[in-house]
């Protein structure tokens, strides 16, 4: 029997849609789950890191953004046309590059401005962004146990809030020095650098920092729990609390530096390539295929130019700074300033794609 058109089309976009959950199933497996357990294996690592010197983490932070994470924002410029039918390629390259040029030349002003205001600024930034990606990638691995955009919401806080705010509780020495070389980039004072940072690090705003942690996360927690005993999958929900258990107990128990420096490629970075493979059709085909080199061969190239600017900009940033940079903890804050003027821009990218899928609408699940 000749098969009809109608019968044709169904069979098509049954086939699509079976790739498509593929693609989104390899994505959740190899950029989320299979991450996450590397970090909890590498718990006992993190457990003695905070006997060895900053620098190892230094060193650390630095391999991870040379290998995932200066990379994972660097095909931005093309989000708006993948993920997009209405956008030509040259005005999604001119709109982003435009966003990257105003906002973080706003950025690196701010710092030499007001270097303790930025720097508190890119904490918060840094705190919702990460957050944004968690959310998103547990709307990729299709929990239901967040269905209203007010649970994702509190998420997105436990989530960025757990690099951001539990190391502030944990481990205020080695934070407040990496604080004291940022600002110090802008004030060749060193003892008026400290000086400037210190109401970030006194007793008061460390606990309110880390009771507000721990209230949201019980909270955050507890309401999914709630779900589930309406009839929500009990599956995702322990995903979602076994990776914020992993995440205290990481952030907690590693030095800052080593500690974000790992979590920055292994987890943040990792997750957002994996959501930027599934907007790019002959990518996501690859990996749905069980082509995992070919994804990320694709992206990798697609990345390249770009990544090779955002080493440009840590080097533009590095000789502009007043103090100049002469040891690793320079380094490391010249670096963190260019990640922040970059973080910025990323961050409007992500959130108009936030946007455009849906995921902070009632009741999505990507």
């Amino acid at each position: 029997m000749t098969e009809t058109a109608a019968g044709a089309a169904a069979r098509r976009e049954a086939t699509a849609v079976e790739s498509d959950e593929d693609a989104r199933s390899a994505v959740d497996r190899w950029f989320a789950l299979y991450p996450a357990l590397a970090l909890a294996a590498l718990l006992p690592v993190g457990a003695v890191t905070p006997l060895f010197p900053v620098e190892v983490g230094v060193a650390t932070f630095a391999l991870g953004t040379l290998a995932v994470g200066m990379a994972h924002g660097a095909v931005d410029h093309l989000v708006p046309l993948r993920a997009a039918t209405d956008i030509s390629p040259r005005r999604s390259v001119a709109v982003v590059s435009v966003a990257y040029a105003v906002l973080g030349g706003a950025v690196v002003a701010a710092f030499f401005l007001a270097p303790v205001a930025a720097f508190v600024g890119f904490i918060a930034l840094t705190w919702l962004h990460w957050g944004q990606g968690d959310v998103a990638a547990l709307v990729v691995a299709g929990v239901d146990h967040l269905p209203t955009s007010a649970e994702r919401w509190l998420a997105l806080v436990v989530r960025g809030g757990l690099p951001m705010g539990v190391p502030l509780l944990a481990h205020p020495g080695e934070y407040r020095l990496v604080a004291e070389w940022i600002v110090g980039l802008f004030v060749v004072d060193a003892s008026a650098a400290a000086a400037a940072v210190e109401p970030v690090f006194v007793p008061a705003t460390r606990l309110a920092v880390g009771a507000f942690m721990i209230a949201t996360t019980v909270l955050s927690i507890g309401l999914g729990y709630r779900r589930v005993r309406a009839g929500a999958s009990r599956r995702g929900w322990l995903r979602d609390a076994g990776e914020v258990a992993a995440l205290w107990a990481w952030f907690l128990l590693a030095a800052p530096v080593f500690a974000i420096g790992v979590y920055f490629a292994l987890w943040h970075g990792l997750r957002h390539v994996g959501r930027l493979i599934l907007v790019d059709e002959r990518a996501a085909t690859a990996l749905g295929d069980g082509d995992l080199p070919g994804a990320l061969g694709r992206f990798g190239r697609d990345a390249a130019p770009l990544t090779l600017g955002g080493f440009l900009v840590v080097a533009a940033v590095g000789l502009s700074v007043p103090a100049g940079v002469a040891a690793p903890g320079g380094l490391l804050a010249v670096s963190l300033v260019a990640i922040a003027a970059m973080t910025l821009p990323h961050v409007v990218v992500v959130a108009w794609l936030d946007r455009r899928q849906g995921v902070w609408r009632p009741g999505a699940v990507g």
